[in-house]
């Protein structure tokens, strides 16, 4: 915000941009490794949605500073910025090892302790602790067993590993060029080819749009585990569909007859190709790649779908407006193509992790090879560990059926 020129502000977002990739590859995984059972679905489709909260604040900040004659109009929404890390920083002060990585580093009773506080109340005969424990010790253990070092090679090695990398890198597409990176980060060309100009129009109109986008993905992010995640992203997929054929009919219209009415019309039709988007992309881009690998590949799996997308926004910033200006509606054409695209490649290659815990999810990926325990197992494994008094040593024998 204090920026004197275009140097010293491209140098600001720099160091920006690298402490915000720290945080967006650490807390998602430990939401997901630290949140109740029953709740890790919805917390961790929760994350991405805050997205959208700092974006209400940002475009209603910049509704109200538009008329200003001078540089904070546009320096107060980034001084604002100074405030939220500052807001943020208790959580990871008090946040709670991973068990996960206290299990991977042989502090078994740390883990158990932390599960027991935040699981059980500080109950320590919890049987959901017991039970949480013997998953987390038996994929962590088959894992080490079954290979010494985890490195980004590996996820090139199986089959199952292939599967995920192709889920993982295809999310990050999807999730900037299914036509939401020209709406998002270009939405003023966007109205204006439809003959909307007025700068108290767009800034409000990105305003709405962002508590549209907050309203529905904070639904979608509660519904997780009850619709699942292949309805969420298959519905998506359609919604999104038909509205952009409709936004690219009715643009290119406009276009030639040049008539309000049909300029006007494309609105609504943006607003529900965002609720599409909403509903599937902005709570489980994050999430779902989170859930599918292994422990000791899940920090690495995130980083390539951070590196997906990150890689998608840049093509995205220097392509998208040259082609906005030079074929205006037209490239909308290649956006509905992508979303085809989309639909089938869920449809065929996305599975469904509703109901399974992170330590049996490899399951569906690896099948009989998967390093990790089934349902079952963990539970019989449990009720006899439970029944034996739980004693430390009955927690870490445990031996794949």
């Amino acid at each position: 915000s204090g920026a004197t020129n275009e140097g010293a502000f491209a140098a600001a977002r720099f160091f920006v941009g690298n402490a915000a990739a720290c945080f967006s590859t650490s807390v998602p995984l430990l939401i997901n490794e630290i949140a109740y059972p029953s709740h890790r679905g919805i917390c961790g489709a929760l994350y991405n949605c805050g997205w959208y909260v700092g974006g209400l604040i940002a475009a209603f900040l910049t509704y109200g500073t538009r008329n200003m004659g001078n540089s904070w109009s546009w320096r107060t929404s980034s001084l604002l910025q100074v405030l939220v890390p500052f807001l943020a920083l208790p959580a990871p002060i008090v946040a709670p090892q991973s068990p996960r990585w206290l299990v991977s580093m042989d502090r078994t009773e740390e883990a158990r302790q932390v599960l027991t506080k935040w699981y059980a109340g500080d109950d320590q005969q919890s049987q959901l602790v017991n039970y949480e424990m013997i998953q987390i010790i038996t994929a962590i253990q088959q894992e080490k067993n079954a290979t010494s070092s985890a490195s980004y090679a590996e996820m090139f090695k199986t089959p199952g590993n292939r599967h995920r990398l192709f889920i993982w890198v295809t999310l990050g597409f999807f999730g900037q060029w299914v036509g939401n990176g020209v709406v998002s980060y270009y939405l003023a060309l966007v109205l204006e080819t439809v003959g909307i100009t007025n700068v108290t129009d767009m800034t409000l109109m990105s305003g709405f749009l962002q508590l549209w986008n907050l309203i529905w993905c904070v639904v979608a992010a509660f519904s997780v585990d009850q619709l699942g995640r292949r309805p969420l992203f298959l519905t998506s997929a359609v919604i999104m569909g038909v509205s952009y054929v409709l936004v690219t009919g009715l643009s290119g219209s406009f276009a030639s007859n040049h008539t309000p009415t049909v300029g006007i019309a494309v609105i609504p039709f943006l607003f529900i190709f965002f609720a599409g988007y909403d509903i599937a992309l902005t709570p489980l881009v994050i999430s779902y790649p989170c859930e599918i690998w292994p422990y000791r590949l899940r920090s690495r799996g995130l980083t390539v779908t951070n590196v997906s997308t990150v890689v998608t926004i840049t093509f995205n910033t220097f392509v998208n407006p040259i082609a906005l200006g030079s074929i205006a509606w037209k490239y909308y054409i290649v956006f509905v193509v992508v979303l085809i695209l989309y639909g089938v490649t869920v449809f065929l290659a996305y599975p469904e992790t509703k109901g399974h815990s992170l330590e049996q999810i490899p399951v569906l990926f690896d099948g009989a090879t998967a390093e990790a325990p089934e349902p079952g197992q963990t539970a019989e494994r449990s009720a006899s560990m439970i029944s034996k008094g739980d004693e430390k040593e009955d927690v870490v024998r445990v031996e794949r059926v």
